[in-house]
C-alpha cells in the first residue's frame, strides 16, 4: 500500500455512520434549498400539497395490504381499505370510469398491467416511437423497452407528422392494414407520449383498428390532470378500452400510477395488477393519490385551463425571443408542454446544463428527426418545457414573459450565470405556497424535520 493509499484509508476510517448520516439529511436540506430558489420546468413533474406531503409521511408506508381492498392477504388494513375505496371512487368521477385500479405504483408499471392484461408475448404493438414523443415503456426490446424487453411484444411504430407533431392518420391506417396482411396484426395500439403537445386522434383510428382486432389504449401519464381538469381530449369517450396513467405529472398527486377502464375488463386487469405486477403497493402513496383526488374534484378545472393558458404564454414568449418553438401555426400547444429546436443556439444537452447553473431545471430532448441527422439523446437537437409545477405555485401569464426572458439572458444573450441565477431566486420569493389546494400554511418546498 502506498502513502497516499494509507492517508486516504485512515481518512475513510474517521468518517463515522454519524458523518454519513449527517451528510445524507444536508444533501436533502440543500435540495430543497435550491428548489426554493429555482424555475422548475421538467414537463414530468409537479409539486404535491402539503396535505399529500402529510400523507407520504404517515405510517401506511410501512404497512402491507396485498390483493384488492376488502379481500387482503394481510390484516390489519381497516383504515387503508377505506382510504384506497375512497381513492377508488374519486378517480371513477374525476375520469368517468366504470373501473378503476390505483395498485400500480407507477406508470411504468400501469403500462405493464396494461399489456398483461390485453396482450401475449409475441403479438405486435403500435406506438409512437421515442424520438417522436413514445415512452420507454412502449420501446422495442433491442432498446430495452418495456413493451419489448419486458413483455415480449414486437413493437411497431405510428409514423409522426413532424410538422403536427401528432400521429398522421392515413399513414396509420395504411401500417395497421399492411400489418394485418402480413399476418401480424397489432394487438395493442398505445396512444400518448411523453412529448405530447396535442390531442391524439383516438376517434379516427378506432375503426381501423377495432377492424384487425386490436384494443385501443392510452397512456395519460402526462395529461391525466389535463383530462380529469376537462381541458384535454376525453380518451374513454373517444374509444379507448383503456388508459394507463402517472398521478405526478400534470395530476398533482405523489408519484404513483392506475388503470381506467369499463368493467367488462375488470377482472383481468385486477388479475395483471395482482399478483402481476405487484405486491404491496405503497399505501402511503394512495392515500396522497386520493386526497389529490379530492383536490382535483375541486380545482381541477381552474388549475387545468391555467396551466394550458401559461404554456401557450410561455411558448409565445420564448418564440418572440428568437427561440424555434415548435408548431406556431397550431398555436404551440394545447397542453402542459412545449418543444424546441435548439439547434440554432446549440444541443439540448449543453443547453440544459447551462441553465441549470442559473437554476432554470428544464430537461433534453430527441426532436423526431434527431437520429436521422446523426444526433444522439445525450445532446439532441432539442429541450422540452412544462408549466405544471410553476402553475401549481400560483404563476399565471405575466410570469411566463419573465421566464422567457430569464431563458433568453442564459441561451441567447448568454449573460454571467451568478447574475441570472440571483435574479431567478429572487423572482421566486413570491411563488413559495402551492396554489389549487385546500390548506397551503407550509411552504411548497419547505423541508420538514420531524426527527
Amino acid at each position: 500500500m502506498g502513502v497516499n493509499d494509507s492517508v486516504m484509508q485512515k481518512v475513510l476510517m474517521m468518517v463515522t455512520p454519524q458523518d454519513e448520516y449527517d451528510h445524507v439529511i444536508n444533501l436533502l436540506q440543500q435540495h430543497h434549498k435550491w428548489f426554493q430558489e429555482s424555475i422548475p420546468l421538467i414537463a414530468s413533474e409537479n409539486i404535491p400539497s402539503p396535505a399529500v406531503r402529510e400523507a407520504l409521511m404517515s405510517d401506511f408506508g410501512n404497512r402491507y395490504a396485498e390483493g384488492w381492498p376488502g379481500e387482503r392477504v394481510y390484516a390489519g388494513c381497516r383504515f387503508i381499505d377505506q382510504v384506497e375505496f375512497k381513492c377508488i371512487e374519486l378517480m371513477k368521477k374525476l375520469f368517468e370510469a366504470e373501473f378503476v385500479d390505483v395498485r400500480p405504483i407507477s406508470g411504468v408499471v400501469a403500462n405493464l398491467v396494461v399489456y398483461t392484461a390485453f396482450t401475449e408475448p409475441g403479438d405486435t404493438m403500435m406506438a409512437l416511437s421515442i424520438p417522436c414523443g413514445g415512452h420507454i415503456t412502449t420501446g422495442k426490446k433491442e432498446l430495452g423497452g418495456t413493451a419489448g424487453a419486458v413483455r415480449g411484444l414486437v413493437v411497431e411504430y405510428l409514423p409522426l407528422d413532424y410538422k403536427e407533431l401528432n400521429i398522421d392518420v392515413d399513414k396509420a391506417k395504411e401500417r395497421i392494414q399492411k400489418l394485418a396482411a402480413e399476418g401480424r396484426p397489432p394487438k395493442l395500439v398505445m396512444f400518448g407520449a411523453s412529448v405530447f403537445p396535442f390531442p391524439h386522434p383516438i376517434k379516427e383510428l378506432e375503426e381501423t383498428i377495432r377492424s384487425v382486432g386490436g384494443i385501443v389504449a392510452y397512456d395519460a401519464a402526462h395529461v391525466a390532470g389535463l383530462i380529469a381538469g376537462k381541458q384535454f381530449q376525453d380518451p374513454l369517450r373517444e374509444g379507448a378500452d383503456v388508459v394507463s396513467l402517472s398521478t405526478h405529472k400534470t395530476f398533482f398527486g405523489p408519484q404513483h400510477g392506475g388503470v381506467l377502464s369499463w368493467a367488462k375488463y375488470a377482472d383481468k386487469t385486477k388479475r395483471a395488477t395482482f399478483p402481476g405486477m405487484v405486491s404491496n403497493h405503497h399505501l402511503h402513496a394512495v392515500a396522497g393519490v386520493t386526497i389529490a383526488c379530492a383536490e382535483m374534484l375541486e380545482f381541477g378545472q381552474e388549475y387545468a385551463s391555467q396551466i394550458v393558458k401559461n404554456a401557450k404564454a410561455l411558448a409565445q414568449a420564448l418564440y418572440e425571443r428568437g427561440f424555434n418553438v415548435l408548431a406556431e401555426h397550431k398555436g404551440f400547444t394545447q397542453s402542459h408542454v412545449i418543444l424546441i429546436d435548439i439547434t440554432k443556439q446549440g444541443d439540448g444537452g449543453t443547453i440544459e446544463e447551462t441553465l441549470e447553473k442559473a437554476n432554470i431545471i428544464i430537461n433534453r430532448n430527441l426532436l423526431p428527426w434527431d437520429i436521422k441527422e446523426g444526433r444522439h439523446f445525450m445532446h439532441p437537437g432539442g429541450i422540452r418545457l412544462g408549466v405544471s409545477e410553476v402553475t401549481r405555485l400560483g404563476m399565471r401569464e405575466s410570469e411566463m414573459c419573465e421566464i422567457a426572458e430569464f431563458i433568453k439572458r442564459v441561451v441567447i444573450e448568454k449573460e454571467p450565470l451568478e447574475k441570472v441565477k440571483t435574479d431567478v431566486a429572487e423572482f421566486r420569493r413570491d411563488y413559495q405556497k402551492v396554489h389549487y389546494c385546500f390548506e397551503n400554511a407550509t411552504d411548497a418546498y419547505k423541508y420538514i424535520k420531524i426527527r
